[in-house]
């Protein structure tokens, strides 16, 4: 492992004597660390400081993988790589970001394992251009209460090999748990599937303002367990699904749901471009809404768009 520290002598030696205020001596400290196995891997993510980039050399890095330490909205530390650059595990999470705020996961592959890659409680996480796929269960998931997590550019393909309908492409949240205010993830232009367990996005109860926006869903390899039968389920709060793509489903394209009273509201559909082709459940609609209500909107707008199946939704249109 080789790190570049971006202080030369003069520098320090300014710094000493008080020549440069300390927002210079901050910016200053921030290394380039070159990684090449796994046990650097591990160490630099211990190591790193705001403002750091760890640099992934192509290869297979074979373990579970953990970063707890947090970066500030000013000094992000990032994690990149090649899709070339693999992390690799047979069980656990691949890549765990727990507390690890303002981090930017960027270009590498994580597969095999339980989950591929898990934030707890790490605000402002950025996953781009990543690819992650042949999982036991979810390949993204924001839980514990982070915010304003986005994962975008990415592919992620073939979660759920367990059988337990349980490999969602990106989830939001925890089921049953108001608690996780995963709020204002942003789920931007990815392909999502095939070979998706469960649905290709599951946005939870206890969660508000997900945007789910441009992306490409492929619904060939839901299970059907757990009412798995869609490509996006909504269940959080204020949520817009905007400008999406699906194709190959089992039942629906979107639904919302209210697992929790007063959860489930407030979601708005825009945009969208549902193919239904070859559906067979039981209502086989682009948007199915579950509850609606004055104190619990869904708006469907008009510029939503449906081939086969039974029709656009089953709640009025809105121009």
């Amino acid at each position: 492992m080789r790190t570049r520290t971006l202080i030369p002598a003069l520098l320090t030696a300014a710094l000493a004597v008080g020549a440069l205020p300390a927002a210079t001596a901050g910016a200053a400290q921030a290394a380039v660390i070159e990684v090449g196995t796994a046990a650097q891997l591990k160490a630099a993510l211990a190591a790193a400081a705001p403002g750091d980039t760890i640099h992934l050399a192509d290869g297979t890095y074979t373990g579970n993988f953990k970063a707890a330490v947090a970066a500030t909205p000013a000094a992000r530390i990032t994690l990149t790589g090649s899709s070339r650059a693999v992390l690799t595990s047979g069980g656990g999470y691949g890549l765990h970001l727990n507390g690890a705020s303002w981090w930017t996961v960027r270009g590498l592959t994580v597969t095999g394992g339980q989950k591929g890659i898990v934030t707890d409680a790490a605000d402002g996480v950025v996953i781009d251009s990543v690819t992650v796929h042949d999982l036991d269960m979810e390949g993204v998931h924001f839980r514990r209460s982070s915010r304003d997590g986005t994962v975008m550019n990415s592919w992620i393909h073939d979660t759920g090999h367990d059988g337990r309908g349980m490999g969602e492409g990106v989830y939001v949240g925890s089921a049953g748990d108001l608690t996780d205010r995963s709020d204002r993830a942003r789920i931007i232009g990815n392909t999502i599937g095939p070979g998706v367990g469960g649905e290709n996005v599951d946005i939870k109860e206890g969660t508000t303002g997900a945007q789910i926006i441009g992306n490409t869903f492929d619904g060939d390899g839901l299970t059907g367990a757990n009412y798995d039968d869609s490509w996006v389920d909504v269940k959080g709060n204020d949520v817009l699904v905007e400008n999406n793509r699906g194709v190959r489903t089992t039942n629906n394209g979107y639904e919302t749901h209210t697992q929790q009273s007063g959860w489930g509201c407030g979601t708005v559909f825009r945009g969208n471009a549902s193919d239904l082709s070859g559906a067979t459940g039981g209502q086989q609609l682009a948007v199915h809404v579950t509850n609606r209500s004055a104190a619990c909107p869904t708006t469907v707008h008009a510029d939503n768009t449906v081939t086969g199946g039974k029709g656009l939704t089953n709640i009025p249109v809105t121009p």
